[in-house]
């Protein structure tokens, strides 16, 4: 696992909560995102009931032929391959998920004759890129990831171009029935799918749930 990118300011109290995530909980974070890479389209295909490819199309739809395209937390890479057309560059914290995302995004631009994207081991608060350098940036389920959200959002428009967007496609516990149905989905749903898949009981997806 690589933190190198991991902020250097305030270290966080709170565990997780709404903000953010603090240092402790972050590190274990990434050594469990890892952990599913192997599995970790098949399990979010059968716990959205395929929904999930249907979320991506949505969003790349944002994006249009010849645009400056970022993804923050680009994970195995499963969003970009799917962008057409666009100058792309990769973000993630993990060097093991771009080493994935760099394998399968290039085979489908290289099919396209697109040139190979960019890609850049970071986290969300400390983009190493210039300002005003982005026609769209896409965060798919990597938002609620962030070690301090607003650091996340600042970096994130500084480097979105004038009239640029940000699309962001993550969980919300917008009402509390919505959100006491997530974590009855997470809590039973998830759990029994990913031991299944994997065939581990001690699956990364039991600590994902929080």
């Amino acid at each position: 696992m690589a933190n190198e990118g991991m902020p250097d300011g305030e270290n966080r109290q709170h565990g997780i909560d709404a903000t953010g995530i603090d240092a402790e909980e972050w590190a274990e974070l990434m050594v469990n995102l890892e952990a599913t890479i192997p599995a970790y389209d098949k399990v979010n295909t059968i716990v959205t009931l395929g929904q999930d490819a249907r979320w991506r199309r949505h969003v790349q739809s944002f994006a249009t032929a010849g645009m400056d395209v970022l993804e923050v937390g680009c994970g195995p890479g499963t969003f970009s391959e799917g962008l057409v057309g666009v100058n792309l560059t990769c973000l993630d914290p993990s060097r093991e998920m771009l080493a994935v995302a760099k394998k399968r995004v290039n085979a489908g631009r290289k099919a396209r004759k697109e040139e190979d994207a960019i890609y850049v081991e970071a986290t969300a608060e400390s983009i190493p890129l210039q300002d005003n350098s982005f026609d769209r940036v896409f965060c798919l389920f990597s938002f609620r990831d962030f070690h301090d959200k607003k650091a996340g959002l600042t970096e994130i428009l500084r480097v979105l171009k004038p009239g640029g967007r940000l699309v962001i496609c993550d969980a919300g516990k917008g009402r509390f029935p919505h959100g006491l149905m997530g974590r009855i989905w997470m809590g039973t749903v998830v759990q029994l799918v990913a031991r299944m898949v994997t065939k581990d009981p001690n699956h990364p997806w039991k600590w994902l749930a929080k």
